[in-house]
């Protein structure tokens, strides 16, 4: 077994372990952590297939904001930040830890790249087919099943976002979809007669120079 075929099980498993410890740990600091993780494991990924565009942006993008995206949803579920600010401290060896496994992955990708090992020859071009044609067919015969499964995580995911951010809560100003359908015009806008001028009081007080 190569060594770039070693680092692929490595990054692949830590990515695997990343991703169910965001769902796993309660903490949301480590789920954030953790979530960071599985980004950059899955770059150095894509870094070994020659993917450079896929995984700097992946690290740019994704990584860069998922901080903002951990802070939406800090807001939007109202939880008590004093907590948080308070446990920081007891975050810090988790993500140092986070931090380790982040520089090993790298030293390993630059131990791949010193070695200077060949990329496999390119399937698509072996087909003689483009990349489109050979991703699709790839995807919608032999990898069918992964796909469709991946497609319903990401539906419960969307179903369970839900009910997160539509919970009822008190002092929460909050729409109703169906009393605004069932409103009438009259109910919308109420006219209100008055005069057009009113008259200046006879006897005004002069004020106090």
């Amino acid at each position: 077994m190569s060594f770039q075929l070693i680092c692929f099980y490595a990054f692949a498993a830590v990515a695997v372990g990343a991703a169910l410890a965001v769902v796993t740990l309660k903490s949301p600091v480590h789920a954030a952590l953790s979530l960071v993780l599985t980004f950059f494991s899955t770059a150095c990924l894509w870094l070994l297939a020659d993917a450079e565009f896929l995984a700097i942006v992946l690290v740019l993008v994704y990584v860069g904001a998922v901080m903002v995206l951990f802070l939406f949803v800090v807001m939007m579920l109202d939880l008590d930040l004093d907590p948080l600010r308070e446990g920081f401290v007891r975050a810090l060896p988790f993500g140092l830890l986070v931090a380790v496994v982040m520089l090993a992955e790298m030293l390993a990708l630059i131990g791949v790249r010193a070695m200077d090992i060949q990329a496999p020859a390119d399937p698509a071009a072996a087909a003689g087919m483009s990349n489109t044609v050979w991703l699709a067919t790839a995807l919608f015969s032999e990898f069918l099943l992964p796909f469709e499964v991946a497609a319903l995580i990401l539906t419960v995911g969307i179903i369970a976002a839900i009910p997160l951010t539509l919970r009822h809560r008190t002092g929460i100003k909050a729409q109703n979809p169906s009393r605004q359908v069932r409103v009438e015009a009259r109910e919308r806008i109420r006219i209100v007669k008055m005069q057009a001028e009113k008259p200046a009081a006879a006897n005004q007080e002069t004020p106090a120079p």
